[in-house]
């Protein structure tokens, strides 16, 4: 038999730099009569703070939280076998974004222009102990066997970290701060670059922009 989730009030994290969409977050997460908001923030660091403390049943984060990057704090949480459920925020919609994600230890990744129902799905998936992807993400199309990314595709060669470095460089960040967010040195910062780079074949940063662009992989335009 299935077991049946005990009924209780669950208590929300929202985290997002945005002040009106924490607020719109927390509106919709307080008209159900099951959630509670207990806390809100702009920054990784306070929100990885803040779950390390208190760990909320759930804590929803914008995948791009400035201070300290959102997968580095799903890392560093499941590395402290903290349970709480995360779902994760995002404008992205490539695999690769996806797939780091969920590997990353991260519960639901939703869509910010899905509707506000979809939310409240994730919530009940994930608290019945599933995995929750944004429907139009097609998430069995996207793991199927035929359905993979083309083996060439050179995205798929980078590691988390590259990949992560990656995604912060397009967006414009600087090295030392990018350092500062993934909470590695400078230093390593610039190999994970340079490994990047070479498997990429791009050898600039603008160049690494353009091809973002291309895969509509960043918000520059």
């Amino acid at each position: 038999m299935v077991p049946v989730r005990e009924p209780k009030t669950y208590s929300i994290l929202l985290a997002d730099d945005l002040t009106l969409v924490r607020e719109g977050l927390a509106a919709l997460c307080q008209a159900q009569p099951h959630y509670r908001v207990v806390a809100q923030c702009s920054e990784g660091a306070a929100a990885l703070r803040w779950i390390e403390a208190e760990k909320p049943d759930i804590a929803v984060l914008d995948l791009n939280l400035p201070d300290l990057f959102t997968l580095e704090i799903v890392r560093k949480l499941r590395e402290a076998k903290v349970t709480t459920r995360i779902v994760v925020l995002s404008t992205r919609k490539d695999r690769k974004t996806v797939v780091e994600a969920l590997r990353a230890g991260v519960n639901a990744f939703l869509l910010k222009s899905g509707p506000a129902h979809h939310l409240l799905e994730a919530f009940e998936q994930i608290l019945d102990g599933g995995i929750y992807v944004s429907p139009s993400l097609e998430l069995e199309k996207m793991f199927s066997s035929g359905q993979k990314a083309a083996p060439d595709d050179p995205l798929e060669a980078l590691s988390a970290r590259e990949y992560q470095v990656f995604s912060l460089l397009v967006e414009g960040t600087r090295a030392k701060e990018i350092a500062a967010r993934l909470d590695l040195s400078p230093k390593t910062v610039d190999t994970y670059r340079a490994s990047l780079m070479r498997k990429l074949d791009i050898h600039d940063v603008a160049g690494l922009v353009k091809f973002a662009i291309q895969r509509d992989l960043t918000s520059i335009r």
